[in-house]
């Protein structure tokens, strides 16, 4: 029997209107997220990830959202800001990068917890603050007690983010979006927090869209993999399906970027040439054909279609790809140092 998705996007396309025209910043997006599993959402800066996540969340203003974003079968896209607002935090809620900027520093972090916790369920003070100290107890700050009553500034980068873990599952949804959650952290503290994120997924089988840059931290917490370049949809896979053979040309660059433990002390790490592509002039075709290697060494009649017509999805080998020229599953196996990135 078929599991049914508890998030489900469909053709997501979001445009800011912008001094210099419109910027489509996530175009015809599709992808589904189970209960229990963790989707890893993966490109270089400028790829659609974190509009993509705002989008789910309802959290643009000014923007064109189109498509479709269901969960548990109910459209988001359109919703009432009111309706919104009963969902986020209680049924969805996100992690965001920097904790320092999402935590107010005139209110101790006991007191934000609380709040999130009483607007949604309606609860005394008393208990909200009792569930804000279980929260910090349950992401592991020693003494939340004590703790609970401190001011942000007060706790490390790692224990601030460990706040926000606590924050955003305190009301028990059933989706937490993190977007970049590890990345201002150093390695052993980006361990500890990845691992406390899958613990709790595991515990309360949540599902979890993990945005990041980081391939090494995709291969060792995700269950699938969604690869976005110019704002589409390059490459969507399971995780060890895309680490072991990549169908997309920008999957295979990304992964050959990745330091390796076998490679020489001094091996210059493999870059991407060029740079991603500007999204207030789109060129026609496939959007990474001109940085593409395999496109500039094909025949003229390919390269011509590579440049003109833009790839749909078509399936490759377990995988959902778009390009014209897709890799064959002969291709080198990548595998990440997971001694060089966490």
């Amino acid at each position: 029997m078929a599991v049914e998705p508890l998030l489900s996007v469909r053709d997501l396309t979001v445009t800011f209107a912008t001094d210099g025209g419109p910027v489509r910043a996530v175009d015809s997006l599709s992808f589904d997220v189970e209960r229990g599993r963790t989707l890893g959402i993966v490109g270089e800066s400028g790829s659609g990830k974190s509009v993509t996540s705002m989008a789910v969340m309802g959290l643009h203003t000014g923007a064109d959202v189109s498509g479709s974003i269901t969960m548990e079968g109910r459209e988001l896209v359109g919703l009432a800001e009111r309706d919104l607002n009963r969902l986020r935090g209680r049924k969805m809620a996100m992690i965001f990068q920097d904790p320092l900027s999402s935590l107010h520093p005139y209110y101790t972090v006991g007191e934000q917890i609380a709040e999130h916790h009483r607007v949604h369920f309606g609860s005394r003070r008393a208990a909200s603050r009792r569930r804000a100290v279980e929260m910090l107890a349950e992401v592991g700050i020693p003494e939340p007690r004590r703790r609970a009553g401190e001011y942000p500034h007060r706790f490390s980068g790692g224990m601030r983010q460990r706040v926000m873990v606590a924050m955003a599952l305190a009301c028990e949804p059933d989706l937490l979006i993190a977007d970049e959650p590890t990345t201002a952290l150093d390695v052993t503290v980006q361990a500890q927090i990845l691992e406390l994120i899958a613990r709790i997924q595991q515990e309360r089988d949540l599902a979890v869209v993990l945005i990041t840059h980081d391939l090494g931290v995709v291969a060792r917490v995700a269950h699938d993999v969604l690869v976005m370049y110019g704002g589409r949809a390059a490459e969507r896979a399971p995780v060890d399906v895309v680490f072991a053979a990549p169908a997309h040309p920008y999957t295979r660059g990304l992964l050959d970027s990745l330091p390796r433990l076998d490679d020489a002390d001094d091996a210059p790490l493999r870059a991407i040439p060029g740079s991603p592509p500007s999204l207030l002039a789109p060129a026609p075709g496939c959007a990474f054909a001109p940085r593409c290697r395999r496109a500039a060494s094909a025949g003229a009649e390919a390269r011509q279609r590579c440049e003109r017509v833009e790839p749909g999805p078509v399936a490759v080998a377990g995988h959902m790809v778009a390009c014209h020229l897709p890799l064959g599953p002969d291709a080198a196996p990548c595998t990440p140092s997971s001694e060089a990135t966490p």
